[in-house]
């Protein structure tokens, strides 16, 4: 591992379950959990992804300045699209989130460039905690913590919701990983492990739990 590392918001949450570390992006992160077996997706697994690297932005400028930059722009507020491994999300009209994936460094890039200053683009730091929720009872999960309806929404629908979760202001949007419905998670780095424990303790009551990294992401990088 690295000299200099990031660290989760969760660092501390899941280190008493003893997982098998990995470096992502420069942040240790749970690749696998004792006895983690594949039968999370027949239930629900809860995945730490919050070393993958985001970056913000907003203003009126934005939309222009990433699409200078080749960056894919949603068309629509609320809304996202695949951009190589990672993703961009537009939040509102003018305010986007950008996410790398494992081998990805595009975030990493325009985050940098973010630095330089530009009219009418301005960053958003972005300290989140972030999760994916996997599995075939993911759904029961949500009714269980949310009043979004997520039960009507696919996939192919490409939904970028902001709402709440067990209290917890939160971006959510689907991502299935193959046939398994995936969900991604976005909150505050500070709500984090109440966040997490919290979920935890419901997943493990529909028969899932925590998984690692490696479980969700087969371009895990190390």
């Amino acid at each position: 591992m690295t000299a200099t590392m990031r660290t989760s918001p969760l660092a501390v949450a899941v280190a008493g379950r003893k997982p098998e570390l990995r470096e992502v992006h420069g942040m240790p992160v749970p690749a696998r959990f004792p006895g983690e077996r594949d039968t999370w997706k027949a239930t629900i697994g809860i995945c730490d992804v919050s070393a993958l690297v985001r970056a913000g932005l907003k203003g009126p400028g934005a939309e222009a300045w990433l699409a200078a930059r080749n960056v894919p722009v949603p068309a629509a507020a609320n809304s996202w699209t695949h951009a190589g491994g990672g993703l961009v999300a537009r939040l509102a009209r003018t305010e986007f989130l950008i996410e790398d994936g494992c081998d990805d460094v595009a975030a990493a890039r325009l985050r940098a460039e973010l630095q330089a200053g530009e009219p009418g683009v301005y960053p958003v730091i972005r300290q989140d905690c972030a999760l994916a929720l996997a599995g075939a009872a993911v759904n029961e999960l949500l009714v269980q913590t949310c009043n979004a309806d997520f039960a009507s929404q696919s996939a192919a629908d490409s939904i970028v919701t902001l709402t709440q979760m067990v209290g917890v202001s939160v971006t959510v949007l689907r991502d299935d990983r193959g046939t398994v419905p995936c969900y991604r998670v976005w909150c505050d780095g500070t709500m984090g492990p109440y966040f997490w424990e919290t979920l935890i303790g419901i997943a493990e009551e529909l028969g899932g739990g925590p998984v690692g990294i490696a479980s969700l992401f087969a371009d895990t990088a190390t």
